[in-house]
Order: C-alpha cells, then sequence, then structure tokens
C-alpha cells in the first residue's frame, strides 16, 4: 500500500523529447507531425512535467512537417502553461532550427551548427541525356503550367521564375516565424536570414539561441541538483526493426546522411 503524505513537496521532472533526423512527411523522414504527435503529447501531459525539453540534432527537412511539429509544441506549451527548452547536439538547421524557435529559450554548444534560415530547391536535368540516346519523351497535359519543371525537357526560364516566387514566400514564412519567436533578442549585426549557417558560439552572440549550456547541469540549476529525467524518444515500429522494408530504410538513411553532409557531420 502507498501512503501519500500531502504536504511532501515532489521531485520536479523534466520530460525530455528527442528530435533527430531529417523532417519530411510520411516514411521519408524520422521526423514528422503524424509520427511525433503521441510522443509531444505525452512529454506535455504524462506526469505533470515542471518543463519540457527538446533535444533537437536535424539538418531541416519539409517546411510544412517543420511548421506543424512546431505548431503542436507551441499549442501544448500554452494549454499545459509549461516551458519548453531546446538543446542543440550537433544540428538545428534549417527545418530544425524552425524547431528550436518553438521553445521558449535554445541552448547550444559552442560548436553547434545554427541557422542556415533559407529554402531550397534542388534537382537534376536529363534533357541533354536523352537526346544522346535517341530518346524522345511525349507529354501531354490540360493546364499549361502542368509540366512544369519537368526534368526532362530544357528549363523554361518562366518555371524558374514561378518556382523562385514560391521559394521567397516561403522563406517569408520562415523569417516571420523566428522574428515572432525570437523577437528583441535577434540583433541588426548581419543578415540572419541569408541562409548562411553558423556555429552556436555565434549564434549566440548573434541572438539566434540564447547562449552555450546542456541539459542535464542546466535544468539542475533550474529545477534543483534532484530533478528527474523523463525521455520519450521515437521507436521505430515492430516490422521495420526486423528488416522488412531494408531497401526503403536503406534510401532514406543514403538521404539523410546527405541532408547531415552540407553541415560538415
Amino acid at each position: 500500500m502507498v501512503i501519500s503524505i500531502p504536504f511532501l513537496k515532489k521531485t520536479p521532472t523534466v520530460a525530455v523529447l528527442r528530435l533527430t533526423g531529417t523532417i519530411a512527411a510520411g516514411g521519408r523522414g524520422q521526423l514528422n507531425d503524424q509520427t511525433l504527435a503521441p510522443y509531444i503529447e505525452k512529454a506535455f501531459t504524462k506526469g505533470k512535467p515542471a518543463a519540457v525539453a527538446l533535444v533537437i540534432n536535424s539538418p531541416g527537412g519539409s517546411p510544412v512537417q517543420s511548421s506543424l511539429i512546431a505548431a503542436r509544441i507551441r499549442r501544448l506549451a500554452d494549454d499545459k502553461k509549461l516551458p519548453v527548452f531546446a538543446f542543440v547536439e550537433d544540428v538545428a538547421a534549417s527545418g530544425g532550427y524552425w524547431l528550436a524557435v518553438s521553445a521558449d529559450e535554445i541552448w547550444v554548444d559552442p560548436g553547434s551548427i545554427i541557422g542556415s534560415i533559407g529554402v531550397i530547391s534542388a534537382g537534376f536535368g536529363a534533357s541533354t541525356f536523352l537526346e544522346r540516346q535517341g530518346l524522345e519523351r511525349r507529354v501531354y497535359t490540360a493546364g499549361k503550367s502542368k509540366s512544369t519543371l519537368d526534368p526532362f525537357r530544357p528549363e523554361n526560364p518562366e518555371d524558374v521564375t514561378r518556382l523562385k516566387t514560391i521559394l521567397n514566400q516561403l522563406h517569408d514564412v520562415f523569417i516571420s516565424h523566428v522574428r515572432t519567436r525570437r523577437g528583441s533578442k535577434l540583433t541588426d549585426a548581419q543578415d540572419l536570414f541569408s541562409g548562411e549557417f553558423l556555429t552556436g558560439q555565434h549564434s549566440a552572440e548573434l541572438g539566434l539561441v540564447d547562449g552555450i549550456g546542456h541539459l542535464v547541469p542546466l535544468m539542475k540549476e533550474r529545477f534543483g541538483d534532484k530533478v528527474k529525467f523523463r525521455n520519450y524518444d521515437v521507436k521505430r515500429n515492430f516490422l521495420q526493426r526486423f528488416g522488412t522494408s531494408i531497401v526503403h530504410d536503406a534510401f532514406s538513411s543514403i538521404e539523410e546522411r546527405a541532408q547531415f553532409a552540407r553541415f560538415g557531420l
């Protein structure tokens, strides 16, 4: 039988949610709103935590999934009135930084890679290859823009102009999100929204993050030496663990590895 002592002070607990990998819908990325939803919900609701800590190691990915995940974190933080701290390990760039900005405070290692506040679209053109092989590709559409950016056709300047318009619109949304969340903490020392990525030390000087700090010592400083940690890590499902999606996982791993490699990781 457990005897409850009503006036005994409860040891504070910090829920730790680890966000590692690329951000993409479906099975293309480790991080997406559908996969993370139950973990985020538990982090904020199970056991009445004193705070939620996000441990982030992500080079980014889908802007929509980044926005959905960050919005879910903010909704629960506001609803439960809980402080949210982000701790960056190797990298929080692009969509990874979008997630970090959902926290009330962002703490990094001096060598962490931060920023890359921009939007990118990349692909290949194979029209010359087809021509050299003597192949003719036939495409029929209804709607003059239906085959926009077809990689098997010569690049159309009008297509590029339309794409750049969309990229600029997405960039504006990203900038607005950062300005709203970071506010007066940001400095005017340099263009923070050029897409450049920076070290954790430099990011702290520019106000992109709050300072240099690691999870355990900083949480002990805030909540006492006896603070407890409850970890929530995204787990792969039963079938994935036993290799039924080996080919898909291999391609996803290559794609993710390429994303991290952009930042020297």
